[in-house]
């Protein structure tokens, strides 16, 4: 497929102590598959446990952030011919806002990832607490998840969301419809100027599907949302991977447009 117009925002780095390969590595990738644009999106430092608490399988630690943001912007001068975007992806954690917005203040970010991986103490993303899913009403599931979504767009603290609808992840569904609540979390965003990614990270998850899905996709089009795309890439040969299918499912929903970023201003640019 052509790359020419785009972007691969959702990029991690071995920093996160569940990726592989080093940063360059994911440059050239880029660059061989003729990528517009990329940016690097590594977790962020788990602040909203205590010290003691914080898995380094999950995240760069703390001391590690401003040199991660400055191995990004070291990029830039290196890899002139491609633009290097610098992103975070950071968990939403009610209570934590003033603490997270700390953490972002000092560095020139060009987006930020809103994220949710964590329902209380529990990582329900993580392969290692999926027996926990046993003890949820899938629809009161839902319904929490998607509340800490519209938390997070609420707190003016995210450019966009990642993998929307990640609780899905296992293959786990509501038991209702969810129109209406994907038509209430949906009209969050839009209130809130954010937007969503579609995720190609779903495809190679047991729910074999794209986040969102297609129903929440074609919703956020519906109410105006803007999208970007996003690997979600852990290891370099996932950069950019099955952008195809991501296109497909963004026309079919309805996008005629997807956006870039570049100092937390969208760009909107003509699908291909």
């Amino acid at each position: 497929m052509n790359y020419a117009k785009l972007a691969d925002y959702h990029i991690h780095t071995a920093r996160c102590g569940h990726a592989e390969g080093t940063m360059e590595q994911y440059v050239e990738r880029a660059l061989g598959l003729g990528l517009a644009e990329i940016g690097f999106s590594d977790h962020i430092p788990l602040y909203f446990f205590p010290p003691e608490r914080r898995d380094p399988t999950l995240a760069m630690p703390e001391e590690q952030l401003p040199e991660y943001v400055e191995s990004v912007l070291r990029l830039r001068d290196r890899y002139p011919q491609i633009p290097i975007r610098l992103g975070l992806e950071a968990d939403y954690v009610p209570g934590h806002e003033e603490q997270l917005a700390r953490i972002l203040d000092p560095y020139p970010w060009d987006y930020v990832y809103g994220s949710v991986h964590f329902i209380g103490d529990w990582g329900f993303d993580d392969p290692k607490h999926v027996d926990r899913y046993t003890g949820w009403d899938m629809d009161a599931l839902y319904r929490r998840y998607f509340d800490l979504i519209k938390g997070a767009a609420a707190s003016g603290l995210f450019d966009l969301i990642g993998h929307l609808d990640v609780v899905k992840k296992f293959g786990h569904r509501p038991a209702s419809d969810p129109t209406d609540l994907y038509r209430e979390v949906v009209g969050t965003l839009k209130q809130a100027g954010l937007a969503i990614e579609v995720s190609t990270a779903g495809l190679r998850k047991p729910v074999g599907e794209l986040y969102p899905a297609p129903a929440l996709l074609a919703e956020c089009a519906r109410q105006g949302v803007p999208a970007t795309l996003g690997s979600d890439s852990h290891k370099p040969s996932e950069v950019g991977i099955q952008f195809d299918r991501a296109i497909d499912a963004l026309r079919a929903a309805g996008y005629s447009q997807i956006v870039r970023f570049q100092g937390r201003h969208a760009i909107p640019i003509p699908l291909q």
